[in-house]
């Protein structure tokens, strides 16, 4: 938890696609002053972690006062202890992007509950059960998942928690 609220990591290029996916042309937002917020492609360059996640979250949210920025900024953000995309939500179970960001911000419960929505939805419990943690990894964080060993980390914590 960040200041009692979710951790959350904010997706400048997920936000660029959110809003693709509303019918916004992400183009017509995209200039010096949101160039940490609205890119095209993947980068870290922009990730502040902590409160200031938070900040760029919300700076998102009141680039245009319609929803569907707010709604494509909440998709926008990984939620939560397991970091779950919220353009997820729908697709596990919640009625909406707003329901489910109110789920992450009750409890760590509700943040794990939406991890096991996850792995269930995406047939990835198969996967850490068998210990393909390459596997597990490409499933849930996508290809880029060798650059951070995320799978060298399961398999590593699998076996001293074993």
């Amino acid at each position: 938890m960040v200041d009692g609220r979710p951790k959350i990591l904010f997706e400048g290029h997920i936000f660029w696609k959110e809003l693709e996916k509303r019918g916004i042309n992400p183009a017509n937002y995209a200039n010096a002053n949101n160039q940490d917020i609205l890119f095209k492609n993947y980068t870290k360059k922009y990730y502040l972690g902590g409160a200031a996640e938070y900040t760029r979250l919300e700076k998102a949210i009141h680039l245009n006062p319609d929803k569907k920025f707010s709604d494509a900024a909440k998709c926008a953000a990984s939620w939560g202890l397991y970091q779950i995309m919220g353009f997820n939500a729908v697709s596990i179970g919640y009625k909406n992007i707003d329901e489910y960001v109110d789920k992450m911000y009750l409890n760590e419960g509700e943040q794990l509950k939406a991890f096991g929505l996850f792995l269930a939805k995406n047939n990835l419990i198969g996967f850490l059960r068998n210990k393909k943690w390459a596997d597990f990894a490409s499933k849930y964080n996508g290809p880029i998942y060798k650059t951070n060993k995320y799978d060298e980390k399961l398999k590593k914590a699998y076996i001293k928690f074993s």
